[in-house]
Formats: C-alpha cells, sequence, structure tokens
C-alpha cells in the first residue's frame, strides 16, 4: 500500500503502510532500496533542514527520526488521534495533519494542523475545522492543505513561529476528493484523487491545467523534474497486493 510519494535526490522515496517500510526507488533502473522498517503504519515522510528524515508513526503517535541506517528515534510524541500529513518549512516548522476521526468507519469530526516549531517539545494547534485534512505542501510562507471532505485545497500564511494565518480558498475541485498533492514549479498543484483514479493539475482559483488518468485509485504524488511520480492502489480489502508506484511524463 504505497503513499507519500517524495522526490529527492534523484529517486523516489515512499511509504509501504501494509509492509511497514519506507522504500526509495531508482526510476531509471525501478531497482528498490529498503531504507527503514517501521513496527507500525509509516503514514508519511519529510525532511528537515537539516537532511534529517521525519516520519509519522500513525499506531502509536509518534513523529520519529529516521537515520541513514534505518534506526529510529523518538522526535516528538503526537498522542492520540488520527495523525496523517507531514510536512516542514524552510524555517523547520513540523507541520502535521489529523483528520479528527476514525478513518474508515468512524463518524465524521472535523480534523486540525498542528505544529512543532524548532526548540518546541510538544505540537501545538493552528488551525481547526478542516474537512479531512490530507496532503500538505509549503510554497516559500505558504501551506496548502489538500480538504478530502471539501472538495477543496485550503492555503494559509506561515508566520515564523509557524503560527498560521489568512486562510483562503486556494481552489475548490467539485467532484474530487483530493488527497496527497505536490507543488508545480507553475505555482499551480498537483492532487491526487483516489475515487476518480486520477491526478489533476489546478491552479489558484480552480482552472484545470492537466489530469493524469490511472486504472486505479491515486492516493498520492510527488513531480520529480518532468516526471509524475504516483503511488496507486485498488481501494477496499483487495487493494493489499495492488500498490504500485506510476511514472507519467507531465
Amino acid at each position: 500500500m504505497g503513499e507519500s510519494p517524495r522526490w529527492r535526490d534523484g529517486q523516489v522515496w515512499f511509504c509501504d503502510w501494509v509492509a511497514g517500510r519506507i522504500a526509495r526507488a531508482d526510476p531509471d533502473t525501478g531497482e528498490t532500496t529498503l531504507v527503514a522498517e517501521v513496527n507500525d503504519m509509516p503514514i508519511c515522510i519529510d525532511w528537515l533542514p537539516d537532511g534529517r528524515l521525519l516520519a509519522v508513526s500513525g499506531q502509536q503517535g509518534l513523529l520519529l527520526r529516521v537515520g541513514a541506517d534505518g534506526t529510529l528515534e523518538r522526535h516528538a510524541v503526537l498522542g492520540a488521534g488520527s495523525w496523517n500529513e507531514v510536512v516542514v518549512d524552510r524555517r523547520g516548522n513540523v507541520f502535521v495533519n489529523e483528520i479528527g476521526f476514525e478513518f474508515p468507519g468512524g463518524e465524521f469530526r472535523p480534523g486540525r494542523v498542528c505544529v512543532l516549531a524548532p526548540g518546541d517539545d510538544a505540537l501545538r494547534e493552528v488551525a481547526g475545522g478542516l474537512a479531512f485534512p490530507n496532503g500538505m505542501a509549503v510554497r516559500d510562507d505558504t501551506l496548502i492543505v489538500a480538504e478530502s471532505y471539501a472538495g477543496r485545497l485550503t492555503a494559509f500564511d506561515i508566520a515564523p513561529d509557524g503560527g498560521l494565518a489568512n486562510r483562503r480558498e486556494f481552489a475548490a475541485v467539485e467532484g474530487s476528493a483530493p488527497d496527497g498533492i505536490s507543488l508545480d514549479p507553475s505555482g499551480a498543484v498537483w492532487f491526487a484523487d483516489v475515487p476518480n483514479r486520477r491526478c489533476v493539475l489546478v491552479a489558484e482559483g480552480g482552472e484545470i491545467l492537466a489530469t493524469v488518468d490511472a486504472d486505479r485509485g491515486c492516493f498520492s504524488c510527488a513531480l520529480g523534474e518532468d516526471t509524475l511520480y504516483i503511488t496507486a492502489n485498488e481501494w477496499g480489502e483487495n487493494g493489499a497486493g495492488e500498490g504500485v508506484v506510476y511514472a507519467a511524463k507531465v
């Protein structure tokens, strides 16, 4: 069950939820290298400005540091909740969002975004009332969050201490359920859409610029140079062994 693809150092990094692994793949050869084994579901990854890799350990409610040799250390305690995406800004503010309810099957409740600022010992909530917060990305001093249950991407201004302000709609994508997202150099955003089996490039304001269709649900995506890498799978009980990473020239 591939998720959270990231493009770094010429390779595609991703999480395998069901296998409890973090891996990276060479896009030219397809060769996959194990980065770390996590005795849990590694939900999402991103890097601190100094190059250290962070991973959300969903069931343990922890934020982990992943060493170059695959060793794991506790970076922060997230606590109880349905923790999801992580993204780090240029100052080292670590943003982690929480769905707000048990998924799948739980009764909907609004989610939130929390931040761990450099030097802080605990997370603090910086935004609430989000309809299933999912993929996140940072451009300059703006945080963009996909709200899967609202069919929109929402933007915030980031303060130096990680506080969020000026909440606004980046793009409405009615009929879509935006999941993982990736920035495009044009200023637009790629988002993955599970039910519609596609990834979509949307400009600020909502104009659709491009679409990449797939044969199964697209859970997340990462843009590397001129190629979009997509983690895709069949949604439901039959998807455990059907996860793939697709590459699409864009």
